[in-house]
């Protein structure tokens, strides 16, 4: 295995991987804008975008070989509106640091730097929308571990080819070695 013994991590966006944004309705996946089934998972009811999110996304997600964490502006919140409607457990997130004026002078998204620190060295997968070639760069020079910064559509958010990829990465990444010996 590659790095720690630890899982990588899956920092998770909200905003475009899990709820698209930013198309025609024939653009969206099947089923928008309404995926929604069953009761109103609580205090959902105050964002109509929410029913844009596959609730399948949740089964997917915890099926892949990682430690979850919310990395997206909704917080706490990803918690209380997003885990339940798509059968997540409450997931770790991160607390996003006051922005700084130096990753706008250096061409960052104001979530790089948060991710490397709370990552710690650990192999991370970070899915969001707003991933550049920048930040690609600057993660692969200031961070000691494997890391994979997976741009998804905003417009399609999450698709049956990102989870396929995703998982490939993630296999790969936590592989361990047969042992010596084993039959």
């Amino acid at each position: 295995m590659t790095g720690s013994a630890q899982r990588p991590l899956l920092f998770l966006d909200v905003d475009g991987p899990l709820i698209p944004f930013g198309a025609g309705p024939q653009q969206y996946p099947d089923g928008y804008p309404s995926y929604q089934t069953g009761p109103e998972p609580r205090g959902a009811h105050s964002n109509p975008l929410l029913a844009r999110i596959n609730p399948e996304h949740g089964r997917r997600l915890t099926a892949l070989p990682c430690d979850l964490v919310w990395a997206t502006t909704w917080m706490a919140d990803a918690n209380e509106c997003i885990a339940p409607r798509i059968g997540l457990q409450e997931l770790a997130v991160v607390i996003w640091p006051e922005p700084s004026d130096e990753d706008e002078r250096d061409g960052l998204h104001w979530k790089t730097r948060a991710l490397v620190d709370w990552a710690a060295g650990r192999s991370f997968v970070w899915v969001d929308d707003e991933i550049t070639d920048g930040d690609r760069a600057w993660v692969s020079a200031h961070h000691r571990g494997q890391a994979l910064l997976y741009w998804v559509d905003p417009r399609q958010g999450l698709t049956d080819a990102d989870f396929v990829a995703l998982n490939e990465w993630l296999r790969r990444t936590h592989e361990t070695p047969p042992s010596r010996g084993a039959a």
